[in-house]
């Protein structure tokens, strides 16, 4: 694990999107922030204005959100999963179950809470570029945004710096929200391997799963380079 040295040195680290693509090293970031290491990162959706400012208004104005739509292109997991960290920005990061439901034209995935709660995640290839974006439904209103990429980094930077310069010792993120959305994305990777049954997150540490990001690069490298030329 190459972020095993720096923890090691108690340095500060941040881990860029996705956290990881396998159960064993997203519940050692787990731990090693549950230990109290200097460790946050993850997508900068999770911080973006869009979603801040529409939780920062009165709860009686905009309600609780009970039924969440996010989504972006690219493709499932190193891309999409700032559609997932969207989601769980919205949502919260206590979701218990996941269904893949259907490909075609993307991946489409429900994600439920305990409490009657749903959201779905919209990622995967399209023929031109769709932005990050979210519904969201509440019992009061019907919120929709695109989020400004302009903005991301901004956010990002204003929240996680803090913390990884020392100036607070309150983390962004708690050991569960840093990985929450990862654990979701390989809970419908499995659900689609085994016919888009619901997989429960409590069931994941019994089964080998992981995103395949070998497959990812040969498929990145040919649409980045389809004559296999880097000019």
């Amino acid at each position: 694990n190459r972020a095993r040295p720096f923890i090691e040195a108690g340095k500060a680290v941040f881990v860029d999107k996705p956290i990881a693509g396998n159960l064993s090293d997203l519940h050692q970031f787990a731990q090693w922030a549950q230990a109290g290491a200097r460790i946050t990162g993850g997508s900068s959706l999770r911080f973006c204005n869009e979603a801040r400012q529409f939780l920062n208004k009165p709860i009686e104005q905009r309600g609780t959100p009970h039924t969440v739509l996010c989504g972006c292109a690219v493709d499932d997991f190193n891309y999409g999963i700032h559609a997932y960290t969207l989601l769980a920005a919205l949502m919260g990061d206590d979701a218990v179950n996941v269904r893949h439901v259907r490909r075609g034209p993307q991946r489409r995935v429900q994600i439920n809470w305990p409490d009657g709660r749903v959201g779905w995640v919209v990622v995967g290839e399209t023929a031109r570029w769709i932005p990050f974006h979210a519904a969201v439904v509440t019992e009061l209103s019907v919120k929709h945004f695109v989020v400004d990429n302009g903005n991301l980094y901004r956010a990002l930077l204003e929240s996680v710096l803090p913390y990884l310069a020392g100036d607070t010792d309150r983390p962004p993120l708690s050991p569960k929200q840093l990985i929450a959305p990862e654990l979701w994305a390989l809970a419908a990777e499995l659900s689609e391997h085994e016919n888009n049954r619901e997989v429960s997150l409590d069931e994941l540490s019994v089964h080998d799963v992981s995103y395949n990001g070998a497959a990812f690069t040969r498929a990145y490298r040919l649409q980045r380079y389809p004559n296999g030329s880097r000019k």
